[in-house]
C-alpha cells in the first residue's frame, strides 16, 4: 500500500487557511505542513470532485461524473494536507500493456512544491506493482511529464495518433460541467 508522508517547506509566500506563510529560508516549524500521498477510498469521492472542478471549468481536464469517479476510486491517489485533498491523479488501466495517468491536478496554493511529481510517481509505482508494460499521459504540459521520465515515442519508434470521432461530445462535456 502506497503511503508517503513528508513535510513541505514553502518556497513562496501564500495564504493557507488564515495563516500567511513566509518565503524565507528559515521557515518556522509552525508553517510547515504535513502532506500525505495515499491511495484514495470512497470517503475521498467528494474531495476529489471538488479538487478537479476548477480544472474542469478551465478546460484543463475532462469532466467526470460522480459515477465515473466512484468507479475509478480504487485507481486514484490523493495528496492530503490536513483533511483537505489538495491534489489527485488516477491511473486508468486499459490492459496489461497500457495504462494512462489522467486527471492529474494540484490545487493552485500547492503547486510548485513537487506534489504533482509525487502523484505521478505513485501512479507509476502502482503500474509497476501490477506489471503494466507502459504508462502514457495525454497532456498540454509535456515538459512536466518529460521531467518525470516520460518520452514521446513508443517502443519501436511508434507514435500514438488520435482521431476525435465525436467532437460534439467534447463540447457537450464542457457545457455539462
Amino acid at each position: 500500500m502506497l503511503d508517503y508522508r513528508f513535510i513541505l517547506k514553502f518556497r513562496r509566500p501564500f495564504v493557507f487557511g488564515n495563516k500567511f506563510v513566509s518565503n524565507s529560508e528559515s521557515v518556522p516549524s509552525a508553517t510547515q505542513l504535513s502532506v500525505t500521498i495515499r491511495p484514495a477510498d470512497l470517503n475521498d469521492l467528494l474531495g476529489i470532485a471538488q479538487c478537479i472542478e476548477p480544472f474542469v471549468l478551465s478546460g484543463k481536464v475532462l469532466p467526470r461524473t460522480l459515477d465515473e469517479l466512484e468507479g475509478l476510486i480504487p485507481e486514484y491517489v490523493v495528496a492530503v494536507a490536513g483533511e483537505q485533498i489538495v491534489g489527485c491523479a488516477v491511473l486508468e488501466i486499459y490492459s496489461k500493456k497500457l495504462a494512462e495517468i489522467r486527471s492529474l491536478v494540484v490545487s493552485p496554493d500547492f503547486q510548485k512544491l513537487g506534489l504533482g511529481k509525487l502523484l505521478v510517481e505513485a501512479c507509476i509505482e502502482r503500474a509497476k506493482q501490477q506489471e503494466i508494460l507502459e504508462v502514457m499521459a495525454i497532456t498540454s504540459r509535456e515538459d512536466f511529464f518529460i521531467s518525470c521520465g516520460f518520452d514521446f515515442t513508443l517502443p519501436g519508434e511508434k507514435k500514438a495518433l488520435f482521431y476525435v470521432a465525436s467532437p460534439h461530445l467534447l463540447v457537450q462535456g464542457l457545457k455539462d460541467s
